[in-house]
């Protein structure tokens, strides 16, 4: 387990994960191919080139938050969570495309105990993704209930 127990985190607590990430063209077919999303932004290099002002696919923007929060699993909720109660304000402040690295941070924003489970938390998370040029290209805030430690 390498994830934090509830009472092991704290307000301002900032993980920079070590896993960093180039998306490929294929990442970005594959994702957006499964999940029936028939956008041309995302599979049309011909249409990308002469119809849109990036010249070029973009990344799939929800390939991008699932693969932000994947990575900070291991940091933070790997072995730990109960389960993940939503995700908010979602953005995508600038595109992403294949052949970007992303690296990823996480700021803990809130916790709270729970009132009807005394043996767990609710903590709020808010996960930064960053491309080559520091840029930041996703923000979002996901709040998840997260197990206390059990021997405390």
């Amino acid at each position: 387990m390498s994830g934090k127990w509830f009472d092991e985190l704290e307000i301002g607590q900032l993980f920079q994960h070590p896993i960093r990430r180039t998306l490929t063209e294929t990442d970005n077919i594959l994702f957006t191919s499964m999940t029936h999303n028939p956008a041309q932004l995302h599979l049309d290099a011909e249409y990308c080139k002469n119809e849109t002002e990036f010249g070029r696919p973009l990344i799939n923007s929800y390939f991008t938050l699932g693969l932000v929060v994947g990575i900070s699993v291991g940091d933070t909720t790997l072995g730990t969570a109960v389960a993940n109660l939503g995700t908010d304000k979602v953005r995508f402040p600038a595109p992403l495309f294949p052949g970007d690295t992303i690296r990823v941070e996480t700021e803990v924003k809130a916790l709270r105990e729970s009132k009807s489970r005394p043996t767990q938390g609710i903590v709020t998370f808010e996960h930064r993704a960053y491309n080559q040029r520091d840029e930041l290209v996703c923000i979002c805030q996901r709040t998840g209930l997260q197990h206390k430690n059990p021997s405390t």
